[in-house]
């Protein structure tokens, strides 16, 4: 629960009152603001506001005082990038909606920002590597450490050790650990806790390795199984922080194994959240599924643990505080849930990594690996996520350029490459469909050769000459082509003739409608006799 005194603000009675009057509307319920971090965030950003405010010459009074010019100087005293972003989009839809400022002033809340472009790069090859080597050695150690003790625990519940032997002392300490947070302990002058000297020999020592790590994890062990969950699934830090703890659908899948299904929750700025489900079976190691049984497992006695504190805390990520006491801020001592702010650093001196916040570890699965939106508009992925990317821009060289050959030898084929004159050349030697001035010297063949290439490649030629006699015959040819399109299966059509095609839809365009007409008209007997004999390639010079 949080405290607000809005006469703390630096600004007039009236507007103190109206800002606390709408922000006790956003935390009602129903208002649009279910968690204490969004109220703390709106506070932040009505005092830097109200401080604003307090600095102009003439500090607004009245909440008509709130001008399109005033709230504009502030849009423009705010830093660049996506905090000062952040700050005028959130502090304006929480202004804009109450009628009680002006429709101008409303208007200019609501205009659109210019999109603030992410400056999180993805991680490099090698260092996503790493992160996730390191992840997976955390978590696995601490995987068979808390399995190893767990059979234990069982096989002493089920009487399985003889009364009062090292065994059975351990079984009894971690029945404790189970149950109450922390192992048999006796209570010092000084209010720390102690270890009972009988247990220490079998337990190996009082150090939290040797005590509650036993049946829970640790701070840096919980962020490691956070790493793997983003790697595995592209989820936002907040999205796995606040994850509810699988279920395991009962009809299961056909081999037995079992089919968990996550309920996702991602808040959405301003009032809303998104809401998603997978259904994710476990069908084997290294699959998404057996990652979500061995978390379970993992947590399995501190969630227990929590929920018989609290039914509600149904969290996955629980873990044990290694100093739990008056600064410990989770519901349920000794366990915090979660990812804390510090989960991070602590992992990383662990680790000994140099640093891979999970925000750059979830664009580097969504953009780089798993190629998909991540709870986003496949417009926001592509906008903020990919096009940014460093490694996708240079990736896309080869592509773009491969793409814009592909494109330039395209437009040789379907763009007319013949030479339209008037009359005919001196020397030039006529084909069916042109007149060729470069026999010997055709781009097709061998220079000197002679010219190999199908007389149809005549209109795709820069040595071919096309004047208004050739006009008639390619008109007919034009229709020619065009009625095999009817009778031809496509990809036979879109690979024998409709280059020549688009060549001649070039050639119609570049004469005009009206040449065109007259060149169909004129079509001869010779003419059908010609194209009909080059189609059935039956024509000879």
């Amino acid at each position: 629960m949080g405290t607000f005194n809005f006469e703390e603000l630096p600004v007039s009675v009236e507007l103190q009152r109206a800002f606390a009057r709408w922000f006790a509307e956003k935390c009602a319920p129903g208002g649009g603001w279910d968690s204490l971090p969004s109220s703390k965030a709106m506070w932040f950003r009505l005092t830097a506001f109200g401080r604003f405010c307090a600095e102009q010459d003439s500090p607004p009074q009245l909440l008509a005082d709130i001008t399109p010019a005033l709230w504009n100087r502030w849009r423009m005293r705010r830093p660049e990038g996506i905090h000062g972003y952040s700050q005028v989009t959130s502090l304006g839809g929480f202004f804009r909606r109450h009628g009680e400022l002006s429709e101008p002033t409303r208007s200019a809340m609501a205009r659109r920002l210019p999109l603030v472009t992410s400056t999180v790069r993805a991680l490099a090859p090698d260092e996503f590597e790493e992160v996730r080597a390191a992840a997976r050695r955390m978590f696995r150690s601490a995987h068979l450490r808390i399995r190893t003790n767990t059979e234990h625990l069982k096989r002493w519940r089920e009487g399985s050790f003889e009364h009062q032997s090292r065994d059975w002392l351990l079984g009894e300490a971690l029945d404790s650990l189970a149950s109450t947070g922390y192992v048999p302990y006796m209570l010092r002058e000084s209010g720390t806790k102690r270890t009972i000297h009988r247990y220490v020999a079998v337990l190996g020592g009082e150090a939290p390795q040797y005590t509650w790590m036993r049946l829970f994890l640790t701070r840096s062990e919980a962020y490691a199984l956070a790493v793997l969950l983003v790697v595995e699934f592209g989820l936002n830090a907040t999205v796995v922080s606040e994850m509810r703890a699988p279920r395991a659908l009962q009809d299961g899948g056909s081999g037995g194994f079992p089919i968990y299904r996550l309920e996702l929750e991602k808040r959405r700025r301003g009032a809303g959240r998104h809401f998603e489900t997978r259904n994710v079976p476990d069908t084997g190691a290294d699959t998404p599924g057996r990652l979500i049984s061995k978390a379970l497992e993992a947590t399995s006695h501190a969630r227990a643990f929590v929920a018989a504190a609290d039914s509600t805390l149904d969290f996955l990520l629980i873990w044990r505080n290694a100093q739990p006491g008056p600064r410990n801020v989770s519901p349920v001592a000794p366990f915090g849930i979660g990812l804390t702010k510090n989960a991070a650093d602590s992992w990383l001196r662990e680790t000994g990594l140099t640093g891979a916040p999970l925000q750059r570890l979830r664009k580097t699965v969504n953009v780089l690996h798993r190629r998909e939106p991540g709870q986003n508009s496949q417009d926001t992925h592509d906008a903020v996520y990919v096009l940014p990317e460093p490694q996708v821009q240079q990736a896309s060289v080869p592509i773009i350029a491969e793409g814009a050959e592909s494109a330039l030898a395209h437009a040789r084929h379907t763009v007319l490459r013949a030479q339209l004159a008037d009359t005919t050349s001196p020397g030039s030697l006529e084909t069916p469909t042109a007149a060729c001035c470069g026999y010997k010297n055709s781009p097709f063949s061998a220079q000197g050769t002679g010219c190999r290439a199908s007389f149809l490649m005549c209109t795709a030629c820069p040595n071919a000459r096309i004047h208004p006699k050739h006009h008639p015959r390619l008109a007919y040819l034009y229709l020619a082509l065009a009625s095999l399109r009817s009778v031809l299966d496509d990809e036979i059509w879109a690979a024998d003739w409709v280059n020549p095609f688009m060549r001649l839809e070039d050639l119609k365009r570049r004469l005009g409608d009206q040449v065109w007409a007259t060149a169909l008209a004129g079509v001869s007997s010779t003419d059908r006799t010609t194209i009909g004999s080059l189609l059935e390639g039956q024509y000879d010079l």
